[in-house]
């Protein structure tokens, strides 16, 4: 009998997963639930699973493996696919997906699957994970390979009695530490405003206090260690930020997304916490980095989120970008000072060990260091090529003229 581990979230289609390898490949299913921050009743989802015909469930707390492994990377790379999305649901995946093969390694397993549809990103990054991590194994995926519709599968589910509740939400939602993507109803109407009760974080700005929260963020190597002078572990940060940042209106993002397939959709996003921290990391840099380092990591920052994003945790390119973003942390230690207020973030200041930044430079009083006589022959050899091009350009209309 074909072995097979499903990571399972619980949901719709994971949860009818479950009944349709078991018809179709005669399978005895192992689900796998990955606490990557998501706010569930973890013991109703091994219920709901044992209830749907798994022979076995694993339950596996990888939060805090979540923030310091995948979330802190995407704080050092500045994460935002096409500059907007903090990547909260695809920096999930691989980890999920890792977790699930390596326990159908260790529970000897023929297959591993998953309920990705055949439209999104996510078939993806499990497929890519799981064929890096344990590639002896099979992959299945019974909504792709169904080919069927959140309707169909609310119907399958109702006809074989599985414990799923249709009416639980209208909008798909995924969560966990890093944000918070809502989908599906009337989101997918570009021009709809989204509802207030689709979201869980972030209040309405009528709701929000009318005296701003002030925040100090202490980065050590890049990575966010202290909030407001308190040294925390970078999960009960993150949480904390979360909370801070939704009760003063700060954290939704609506956004038009070129998905990996090649088709757009709307995504709309909480992200609370994601937004502060990459907001803040990005100033620091600006104190310690140069110039031409800054503008390279920026480009290195954008490819390292398409990767992440295409599902390619495991690529050798992003391993290697890895290594030079790490590199450009090093010395990056420093406070940045912020202001949440009505929805709005404000950087009031900034601080760093090892800055570049030098206020006897700069200053323009009598105490400044920078010696204004050497502008005039820099300034001179600075525009050298522009002046020889003038040169040419004066000497080719003269030539005209005269002919």
């Amino acid at each position: 009998m074909l072995r097979v581990a499903l990571a399972y979230s619980g949901g719709l289609d994971t949860t009818v997963a479950i009944k349709w390898l078991e018809e179709k490949y005669g399978a005895e299913v192992i689900t796998v639930t990955v606490d990557v921050g998501q706010e569930e009743n973890f013991k109703e989802i091994e219920e709901k699973a044992y209830r749907s015909g798994a022979v076995k469930h694993v339950f596996i707390d990888a939060k805090k493996r979540f923030a310091e492994e995948y979330v802190s990377g995407a704080v050092m790379a500045n994460a935002l696919y096409e500059g907007v999305y903090p990547l909260s649901s695809a920096l999930s995946r691989p980890l999920i997906a890792e977790e699930v093969a390596k326990v159908a390694l260790r529970e000897g397993c023929e297959a591993v699957a998953h309920g990705c549809t055949g439209k999104g990103n996510d078939q993806l990054r499990f497929d890519t994970t799981f064929s890096a991590v344990a590639p002896e194994l099979k992959i299945i995926a019974p909504v792709r390979e169904w080919n069927m519709n959140r309707d169909d599968e609310i119907e399958y589910a109702l006809q074989h009695g599985l414990p799923v509740n249709p009416r639980k939400s209208r909008f798909s939602v995924d969560e966990n530490l890093w944000g918070r993507s809502i989908e599906a109803a009337e989101l997918e109407d570009p021009w709809t405003e989204p509802p207030e009760e689709a979201f869980k974080l972030v209040r309405p700005i009528r709701e929000t206090p009318d005296k701003p929260a002030e925040l100090t963020i202490r980065f050590e190597e890049g990575v966010p260690r202290s909030l407001n002078g308190e040294t925390l572990e970078l999960v009960d940060l993150i949480k904390r930020l979360n909370k801070i940042g939704g009760e003063h209106g700060f954290g939704v993002l609506d956004h038009i997304e070129d998905r990996v397939v090649g088709i757009k959709s709307r995504e709309v996003y909480e992200a609370p916490a994601a937004l502060i921290l990459v907001t803040a990391h990005m100033d620091l840099e600006k104190m310690v980095l140069g110039r031409r380092f800054l503008s390279f990591k920026r480009d290195v920052d954008k490819l390292w989120a398409e990767l992440v994003y295409e599902g390619l945790w495991f690529n050798p390119l992003k391993k290697a970008l890895d290594a030079f973003i790490l590199e450009s942390q090093r010395g990056l230690t420093g406070e940045v000072r912020l202001r949440l207020y009505k929805g709005r973030l404000a950087i009031l200041g900034r601080r760093a060990e090892k800055p570049l930044y030098a206020k006897e430079m700069i200053t323009y009083s009598r105490e400044s260091l920078f010696d204004q006589k050497a502008g005039e022959g820099f300034s001179r050899i600075w525009s050298i090529e522009t002046y020889l091009a003038a040169l040419v350009e004066k000497k080719r209309r003269e030539d005209i003229k005269a002919s």
